[in-house]
């Protein structure tokens, strides 16, 4: 298992890349949760992957053993997710806004400023 997720960090970081470059809001958003996704799995994968260890020190010993569970990439991991969702929803809204503006939902179409609307409609 600790072989195989560095491959698949590299291929959501690859795939996350790849959906980024395109010219389309919609694989820009799924390009950014995939690339935090990554983010997320690699933090993981920092604190080492043990199963049933203590975070840090057992109950019966008095002193941290090997191996064991580092708990602050644990931490910065919950934190990460938590940020993660609020700029996905920011950027989802803000596109939503953009295509309720200019009608398109690609970045070659959005080249030129004038054709916004700038009267008020709901």
């Amino acid at each position: 298992m600790e072989l195989l997720m560095p491959f698949i960090i590299g291929l959501l970081y690859a795939t996350g890349l790849y959906l980024i470059l395109h010219r389309h809001f919609f694989k820009l958003i799924l390009g950014m949760m995939l690339f935090g996704l990554a983010t997320n799995l690699f933090l993981f994968l920092v604190g080492r992957l043990s199963r049933g260890l203590a975070p840090i020190i057992p109950d019966d010993a008095q002193v941290a053993t090997e191996p064991f569970a580092d708990p602050v990439p644990q931490a910065l991991l919950l934190t990460a997710i938590v940020i993660g969702f609020g700029i996905q929803a920011f950027s989802i809204v803000l596109i939503k806004r953009i295509y309720q503006a200019f009608g398109t939902n690609s970045l070659d179409d959005l080249n030129n400023t004038d054709k916004l609307d700038t009267t008020h409609k709901d």
